[in-house]
């Protein structure tokens, strides 16, 4: 029985509605939606002991941390276009880091342009859609402000400066090699806004400051670039940190058993000067790399601490619904891989953080993703459903009840791989364009949550992947297997 891929009927929630009840309608809440690239779940608020992310933990202090949120696509472009539909990746749709939302899912309202139709003043700093879009001047009231340049591969890259190199060596190398990739990490003593981060917050807080005159709600959209390669930020947030003290994982090895295609060259991380075209990168280089990652979820957090005072002082956060997340996971070493791209719980499993108006606090560990943020945010904001179906479950209930349940399992799929993830077990299935199995990989998360052992050929274990198979597949979307008619088809 197809129990994940439902319609959502959207019902204003007394406990969550600004506009519910009384002689007087209120405002309806604003929306501060931030992004954060590749933001894995290593912060305190996540029971992380080694990354400092004061501003970020208070956020969790005042709201609902999800603690088993996952992505539906691991990868920047396809995550962001799966979640600002609301429509998941299928076999043909949403595959890459430049998949666009207007291209592979021309019929769908996007988050933005469905707040902007019902009334509000949407406005997007940062990266928000990987790319820039044609169905960005729908979702808009005003040209979205972004100095990086994410392009697709069709387009010369020899221009795009987005890696936002500063220092004198960076840009020499940079200058000198065709991807325009230098080390894959940088640390200046430079304020914050040297770095295109620094003037998004910069940006972010002169656009509340005209929200505070204003009646009009509002939806920012607030989209930081870092952690993402290359690691850059300024020198103060690298000496947050001893390097001698950063841990590496503790599984640095392929799993047990694992196919083939759970393998990632995390070509990514290779595209940088100074990292081997094969084979693992030295303790040292994994040593900085996993340094630069933790300074820049500082530099990020230090940001967001900036807007969230702004965000105080003006008053507007007692009617401002505000929801921070990444758009997927992240390896830092884990099974001898960096990067994303992969079916493993590092690349899926992601941040997300909310806090509303008449909210409770708290953390919610039952599973959620991130297509569920569409048909929450319009629960909570008390819109009508956009002219598509939305295929997440609205957490508003999570909100009012971190114990609350919304779905037993989340799908999350990479290229050919699509994962069910369970309260238990993590089963990944590959196929064919037959729609044959090539491939899969069972992990007992209840023993084994680092899933260093591939158990689907188990003895014993025929049972229970006959179940989760026949479970996967009774969930896949009507349209999973069809071919797109987008132009990235494979």
């Amino acid at each position: 029985m197809r129990n994940l891929f439902v319609s959502v009927v959207l019902l204003a929630s007394p406990a969550l509605c600004s506009n519910c009840g009384g002689d007087r309608e209120p405002a309806r809440p604003n929306v501060l939606f931030i992004a954060v690239d590749d933001l894995r779940p290593e912060l305190n608020s996540y029971g992380s002991t080694q990354v400092q992310s004061p501003n970020i933990d208070r956020l969790a202090a005042t709201g609902v941390t999800f603690t088993r949120a996952y992505c539906n696509v691991p990868v920047c472009g396809a995550s962001r276009a799966s979640l600002l539909t609301g429509t998941r990746p299928t076999y043909n749709r949403f595959l890459q880091y430049y998949a666009q939302a207007d291209v592979e899912a021309p019929d769908a309202v996007t988050i933005p342009e469905h707040f902007r139709n019902n009334g509000y003043r949407t406005i997007s700093v940062g990266k928000v859609f990987h790319t820039p879009a044609d169905n960005e001047a729908k979702a808009w009231s005003e040209t979205p402000f972004r100095l990086d340049h994410h392009r697709r591969p069709d387009e010369s890259w020899s221009d795009q400066g987005w890696q936002n190199y500063i220092t004198d060596d960076n840009l020499a190398i940079a200058k000198s090699r065709t991807s325009g990739a230098a080390l894959p990490w940088e640390k200046a003593d430079v304020p914050d806004t040297a770095y295109f981060d620094g003037q998004y917050a910069r940006k972010a807080i002169e656009y509340l400051r005209t929200f505070k005159s204003s009646d009009q709600p509002f939806f920012l959209a607030l989209g930081f670039l870092k952690p993402h390669l290359p690691f850059n930020a300024p020198q103060k947030y690298w000496d947050l940190y001893e390097r001698e003290e950063i841990e590496l994982a503790d599984n640095p090895f392929f799993p047990e058993n694992a196919p083939d295609q759970a393998r990632s060259n995390w070509g990514e991380l290779r595209a940088y000067y100074g990292i081997p075209g094969e084979g693992p990168v030295s303790d040292s280089v994994a040593r900085t790399l996993v340094h630069g990652y933790y300074a820049c979820v500082s530099f990020t957090d230090a940001l967001i601490g900036q807007v969230l005072e702004e965000l105080d002082r003006l008053g507007l956060r007692e009617n401002t619904i505000i929801v921070l997340w990444g758009d997927h996971g992240w390896n830092l070493g884990e099974h001898g891989m960096w990067c994303k791209h992969v079916n493993f719980e590092t690349s899926l499993r992601t941040t997300l953080l909310m806090s509303a108006p008449e909210a409770t606090t708290g953390k919610a560990d039952g599973i959620v993703e991130l297509v569920d943020l569409y048909p929450t945010l319009n629960e909570l904001c008390d819109l009508p459903n956009p002219s598509q179906e939305l295929e997440g479950a609205s957490l508003a209930s999570m909100l009012r009840d971190p114990n609350a349940r919304v779905k037993d399992f989340a799908i999350s799929k990479w290229m050919n791989g699509v994962t069910l993830v369970g309260e238990r077990y993590f089963y990944t299935e590959w196929h064919d364009p037959e729609r044959r199995e090539t491939g899969r990989m069972l992990y007992d998360h209840q023993r084994d949550p680092e899933e260093n052992l591939n158990i689907a050929e188990s003895e014993g274990m025929a049972a229970l992947v006959k179940e989760l198979s026949e479970q996967l597949h009774q969930n896949l979307a009507d349209d999973y297997w069809a071919p797109s008619t987008g132009v990235y088809d494979r």
